[in-house]
């Protein structure tokens, strides 16, 4: 998909919530000034009772699997520990073309409601394991000017439709 095709970062969003409203997910979401990082998210979003979630885009050495793995924004990994704890050999950081190709995304605006613009399942998702005991998350909703908040229940049932694999790990 050339960038210019691209969805607008209004229409991302908007695609977002016609996916969930469809598939009967609550969510609450407010606007922010943007954020392409989550260390600028952070200043913007807290207080609203949710844990905010960093995403990471990444494809394996041959470049013929791509990886989105999520964890707690406040944390940081280091790419080769990630290599360890994944088990998917050397990894890097795939490239803007990927990003766009696999999730519909551009840097900046990375979330896991990416998956909605993966119809073939190829983007496999690790998620840490500790947030399987957090009660509510906040993501972009592709649109790194707002944040969307799920509960749990909303968030497992988001990840049983969408379809794409998925793994909780221990991620440090």
């Amino acid at each position: 998909m050339a960038a210019e095709n691209l969805p607008t970062a209004d229409q991302r969003r908007q695609r977002v919530f016609d996916w969930l409203d469809l598939h009967d997910i609550r969510y609450t979401w407010y606007e922010h000034p943007e954020a392409p990082t989550c260390e600028e998210a952070l200043r913007y979003c807290r207080g609203d009772g949710a844990r905010h979630c960093k995403n990471l885009f990444l494809r394996n050495h041959k470049g013929d699997r791509h990886y989105l793995v999520c964890f707690d924004a406040e944390r940081r990994l280091a790419i080769r520990d990630l290599e360890q704890r994944l088990g998917q050999g050397k990894l890097s950081f795939a490239s803007e073309q990927r990003m766009e190709r696999w999730l519909g995304l551009r840097p900046g605006s990375v979330s896991v409601f990416g998956l909605i613009n993966d119809p073939a399942d190829h983007v496999h998702l690790f998620l840490d394991e500790r947030m399987r005991t957090w009660e509510r998350f906040a993501f972009h909703p592709n649109d790194n000017r707002a944040t969307v908040i799920v509960d749990r229940e909303a968030f497992v049932r988001y990840l049983s439709i969408v379809g794409n694999g998925h793994e909780f790990l221990d991620l440090y």
